[in-house]
């Protein structure tokens, strides 16, 4: 009987990933992504202290990443992953537009319905969010109110941080494909875009600038026909409002008001009503959209906090890491300058946060760091497989029976690789 053979020593193949609870990680995390980002931002914070320098180190910075990512491209692995997740990546481009034209009309149609008079007259909300920045800048240090006050983040970075996050899928930073996390944002923009359309739609709040509406638009003083017969009547006279309740019924006579300017543009023309467009304020429809801008009336929720708490998500899912701490702490710091510069009510900001961070957890079918039952199989089977063909050359059949045992059970948990919390790498 011949004498069996020794098992030789395995070799461990190099692994291009880790595993945490599920979520696929970079080996090498020193935070070189973070560290662009923090580049990125201080570097355009520069503006503000010192131009000279920001106009040197701006384009140098800019060069200095565009050659990486050019260099980096032809040695991607994944463009077969990419090119899968291109149609829906243009999909939900197509979907986040539309949903933005939306949003455009809209704050449009709040801005003029009520007219010019409405903006002057009215009060903003009283914010008690206000009130608490305002005592703390007579408690707090003028240092520490400086900082708060200073203007280190804006929504453009943002936007550009995530794109700098989704291109980091050329240099294995986060899992691929870029375009995957990359449609997940646009699409989950979208629906946050839509809901907000929704919300400051449904009832009208002042805005807390009551100056905007005359410095932004050229609006009539008047109200619109449908806010003359559905609301001013009923504004304030409590008899009246009380007595609209009672019937559920317009009745008020109305007043005279001035003819609405009626253009004529062609297939567009439905948008007369809803636009209220004066004249001089452009040929065409869509020279008012451009104006419109982020409106004068209060928009509940704060688009700019969407953006930003978005951004913050989708970098702690993908990357993680100390970086993800520090946007979560910029989005804090946005928050109380769009309410201490009073481009939005508290309410607006915290909604915002709370719809941003819903609406991210809910769009991961489009794209996660957490790995399908599928994926963990291949990852798996990655794993193993030098040990697979050592024991198919060997002819052990228990060893590839195990083996392969071990491989349909990675597909088969619901949180994967759980002893990898407690190793930065899988056991092998």
């Amino acid at each position: 009987m011949p004498k069996p053979k020794g098992k030789a020593k395995r070799p461990v193949p190099p692994l291009p990933r880790r595993w945490a609870g599920g979520r696929w990680r970079p080996v090498a995390v020193g935070g070189g992504l973070g560290l662009a980002a923090a580049a990125y931002v201080g570097v355009d914070y520069l503006r503000h202290l010192s131009p000279a320098w920001h106009g040197r180190l701006r384009p140098a910075l800019w060069a200095a990443l565009a050659l990486a990512t050019a260099a980096r491209a032809p040695f991607y692995r994944r463009w077969d992953a990419e090119l899968r997740a291109a149609p829906r990546f243009l999909a939900a481009l197509v979907f986040m537009l539309a949903a933005l034209l939306c949003e455009a009309i809209s704050v449009r149609f709040i801005n003029t319905v009520l007219g010019l008079q409405w903006h002057r007259s009215t009060a903003p909300l009283p914010d008690t969010g206000q009130w608490i920045l305002l005592a703390l800048n007579e408690k707090l240090p003028q240092t520490v109110v400086d900082l708060l006050r200073a203007r280190i983040i804006s929504l453009h970075h943002y936007l550009m941080l995530f794109i700098m996050l989704g291109f980091s899928a050329l240099f294995d930073c986060i899992k691929s494909p870029g375009l995957g996390i990359g449609s997940r944002y646009m699409f989950t923009m979208a629906v946050g875009r839509l809901l907000r359309t929704i919300t400051f739609l449904a009832t009208i709040l002042p805005s807390a600038r009551p100056w905007c509406a005359e410095a932004r638009y050229r609006i009539p003083d008047y109200p619109h026909p449908w806010a003359q017969k559905y609301y001013a009547p009923y504004a304030s006279d409590r008899m009246m409002i009380w007595r609209v309740m009672k019937q559920d019924m317009p009745y008020a006579t109305l007043q005279d008001y001035p003819d609405e300017y009626k253009p004529d543009w062609g297939l567009m023309s439905f948008l007369v009503d809803i636009l209220r467009p004066n004249t001089g304020e452009g040929p065409s429809w869509y020279h008012l959209l451009k104006k419109s801008s982020g409106g004068c009336s209060d928009l509940l929720y704060s688009g700019h906090m969407l953006v930003a708490v978005l951004t913050a998500m989708a970098w702690t899912e993908a990357y993680g890491g100390w970086s993800s701490i520090v946007i979560w702490f910029l989005v804090v710091h946005s928050a109380q300058r769009e309410i201490r510069e009073r481009h939005h009510y508290s309410v607006d900001c915290i909604v915002a946060i709370h719809v941003g961070m819903l609406l991210w957890r809910m769009t991961g079918f489009l794209w996660s760091a957490r790995e399908t039952n599928r994926s963990r199989r291949i990852a798996k089977l990655d794993e193993v497989q030098n040990r697979l063909f050592r024991a198919a050359k060997d002819s052990d059949i228990l060893e590839v029976r195990s083996l392969l045992g071990e491989v349909e059970l990675a597909g088969q948990e619901k949180k994967a690789f759980h002893s990898a919390s407690s190793s930065p790498l899988p056991q092998l």
